[in-house]
Formats: C-alpha cells, sequence, structure tokens
C-alpha cells in the first residue's frame, strides 16, 4: 500500500488559480506506474481529472483541458495538479491517487487505482 497525502485545496473567485500537491508519504511508489488526480461533489461519482504515466505522458479530462496541468517531481516523489482559469464547476474534493497499472489501461478508472490520498477541498466562487 502506498500513503498519499495532498494539499494545497482552498477557496478562490473564478478565473484564479490553485497548486494542489501530493506527497508519497509511504510505500513503494516506483510499484506505481500511474498517478492521477480525481475529484468529487456530494451526490456524484468520483471523477478523473489528469493523470500521468512513468514516462511523463499526461491525459486530461475534457473539462479541464488547457487550464490544469499535472506534473510529477520524481526526486522529490511528489505530484502536482496546477489549476488555471477556475470555475465553479471546479468546485470539489480532490483526491490524488495511484495505480499499478498504465495509464492508458488504468484509463481513469476509479476502480483500477488502489491508493488514495485523504482529498483536499478546492472551492470555486463566482
Amino acid at each position: 500500500q502506498v500513503r498519499l497525502v495532498e494539499s494545497g485545496g482552498g477557496s478562490v473567485q473564478a478565473g484564479g488559480s490553485l497548486r494542489l500537491t501530493c506527497v508519497v508519504a509511504s510505500g513503494d511508489i516506483y510499484s506505481r506506474r500511474c498517478m492521477g488526480w480525481f475529484r468529487q461533489t456530494p451526490g456524484r461519482e468520483r471523477e478523473g481529472v489528469a493523470t500521468i504515466d512513468t514516462d511523463g505522458s499526461t491525459s486530461y479530462a475534457d473539462s479541464v483541458k488547457g487550464r490544469f496541468t499535472i506534473a510529477k517531481d520524481n526526486v522529490k516523489d511528489t505530484l502536482y495538479l496546477q489549476m488555471n482559469s477556475l470555475k465553479p464547476e471546479d468546485t470539489a474534493m480532490y483526491y490524488c491517487a495511484a495505480s499499478h497499472f498504465s495509464c492508458p489501461a488504468a484509463t481513469m478508472v476509479v476502480r483500477y487505482f488502489p491508493d488514495w490520498g485523504q482529498g483536499t477541498q478546492v472551492t470555486v466562487s463566482s
């Protein structure tokens, strides 16, 4: 099991920016090929936002393309999500996750990600 800890959430106005950080607190992250960010609002299913594979290839949900950027620092075992031009509909709890599948195989499907952080809240006001 890999333990993940997110931080960086907060409240911003529409058009603002936030950067989320996910630290690998313990476990063998090198056994995990794909890391990603997901989000969830009350009453809705958790959805994939962005993923990054060990080769650096990235994938984004259509709703965040051009606004969000996922990045990884392999030395610090840290995952980032830079969120720009935030919209009220981006309001959600954001989770960091890791999978032993490659990102193309995991395809942002929640059940293929066994490791999760506790989440960090992002609130965007209009």
